[in-house]
């Protein structure tokens, strides 16, 4: 039997029972406003269904035209548990949600486990959420994937950029960069600082502060790799806690974008 990371925040930070996922997620995206963007990155917020699902779900509509030729998911998120040095790969072949197994790409994995930045940890995906509530909306989306999960603790941004050059792929292979913006500030106080780091990130200016977002670091790399492939950003959404399900006294601010290449009309 293969190793297989089973769900660790099912029915916490979305429902474990698949048919009301299956329909929480496509509510989301039935009410995502369409965009006629071809992305091969998306930036996407990664709190609980309740608070930030309805702006993932503006990343995940885009993929309507092009998901029939995607067929493996590199995803990046930040380590929220414990401290690792670098990009940590999991030791499973495969990773299960309540809407079923993904297949993990093996030979990706290989091909940048030879990087010094890159590590094997499974304590770092045990309970991580950053890149498992990104799962169902990939799988309510895409036909037939593989996935390639990284963990990501501390690295510099070429450290990121040098494995996402390794595995950029074509038409094939979409990045996944797992996100959220402030945390705990005023409603007020949140909007000024995200349309501030917005703004840098449109711009593609990095770095990008940790305080700013908690997937600084992988941001920060994709900002490298963007410039180097000439990828134009596009702001899909933006809204924090304080519009959807949560008090306006303490929010976290969610942002959804998408990086496309070569020209294409925002």
């Amino acid at each position: 039997m293969p190793a297989v990371r089973p769900p660790a925040v099912a029915g916490m930070f979305y429902p474990a029972d698949p048919r009301q996922l299956a329909h929480d997620v496509q509510k989301f995206l039935r009410e995502a406003q369409p965009r006629a963007l071809n992305p091969k990155v998306l930036v996407c917020p990664h709190a609980g269904y309740i608070y930030s699902g309805a702006i993932a779900a503006s990343a995940y509509a885009v993929l309507h035209d092009i998901a029939p030729h995607i067929r493996r998911v590199v995803l990046l998120g930040p380590t929220h548990r414990i401290a690792i040095n670098g990009l940590a790969l999991p030791n499973a072949e495969a990773f299960d949600t309540p809407l079923g197994r993904i297949s993990l790409d093996t030979k990706a994995m290989r091909i940048i486990a030879d990087l010094p930045q890159v590590v094997v940890n499974n304590e770092a995906h045990r309970q991580e959420h950053s890149l498992e509530v990104q799962l169902p909306f990939l799988q309510s989306v895409l036909k037939d994937f593989t996935l390639l999960p990284l963990a990501v603790g501390m690295a510099t941004a070429e450290e990121v950029a040098e494995v996402l050059e390794k595995v950029w792929g074509g038409e094939e292979t979409l990045i996944v960069i797992s996100s959220d913006l402030s945390h705990y500030l005023p409603y007020a106080a949140a909007q000024s600082v995200d349309n501030k780091t917005i703004r840098d990130i449109l711009a593609l200016r990095q770095p990008v502060a940790h305080d700013q977002a908690c997937g600084a670091t992988p941001i920060n790399g994709l900002i490298l790799s963007a410039r180097r492939h000439r990828l134009i950003p596009h702001l899909l959404d933006l809204r924090n806690s304080g519009d959807t399900a949560g008090s306006k006294n303490e929010v976290v601010g969610y942002a959804s974008i998408a990086f496309t290449e070569g020209e294409q009309n925002d």
